[in-house]
């Protein structure tokens, strides 16, 4: 059983989530706030397996939220759960801590799949959301890949992601299975002294600023 928790100012999306994911076998939601500041005072007892965020609430926004809650519960993975596609968004949520960005507009399916992914360790995100990622991190690092001696194969899967495709898609492209594409991208992590996804960002972040 896979729980989750929901932190979103909009109640009837709140609801709707609710309820299609106790419909749902296999999953249950514990729980559902609609500020950061409840959130905050009740997740770290609650203890869902996944969160789902929004970015944008009333008071403290879902970006600073996610980044006081891994400081809580840093076992906690969290789901971004927005509109938002702008970039700088994405860098903040994941750098913050965040496991996976996904769209409010995904289809019921896909934000189960998420849920799935997130919580078996993965890193999901709306196709659009992973092109942007994955191309400006791409574009940002063209030397430091060089650098530190990425293969063609791992290169090979960072532009699979840049175009938008999801981890099975490029196991099936490059006939590789998804634990292969996972222990790439590890590999990947280590070769450019980072430990994930989110240190990635969050160096690319630094980069940025300097």
């Amino acid at each position: 059983m896979i729980t989750v928790s929901i932190v979103d100012d909009e109640k009837e999306l709140c609801q709707s989530i609710a309820t299609f994911v106790n419909g749902t076998a296999g999953f249950r939601c514990l729980s559902a706030y609609h500020s950061a500041e409840t959130a905050l005072e009740h997740l770290p007892k609650d203890r869902p397996d996944v969160v789902l965020m929004d970015i944008h609430m009333a008071g403290m926004n879902g970006i600073e939220c996610v980044e006081r809650l891994k400081t809580l519960v840093p076992q906690m993975q969290v789901l971004m759960l927005t509109v938002y596609e702008d970039t700088n968004q994405i860098f903040k949520a994941l750098a913050a801590g965040a496991s996976g960005y996904v769209l409010k507009r995904s289809t019921p399916d896909k934000l189960l799949e998420a849920i799935r992914d997130v919580h078996g360790g993965g890193s999901p995100m709306s196709s659009s959301i992973a092109r942007k990622v994955v191309t400006s991190f791409l574009g940002s690092s063209r030397a430091t890949n060089k650098e530190a001696g990425l293969s063609s194969r791992e290169q090979m899967i960072l532009d699979c992601l840049a175009k938008g495709m999801t981890y099975k898609q490029t196991a099936d492209k490059l006939s590789i299975s998804i634990p292969t594409i996972r222990s790439y991208l590890r590999r990947i992590y280590e070769k450019l002294h980072v430990q994930s996804r989110t240190e990635a960002v969050a160096k690319y972040m630094q980069r940025q600023d300097n």
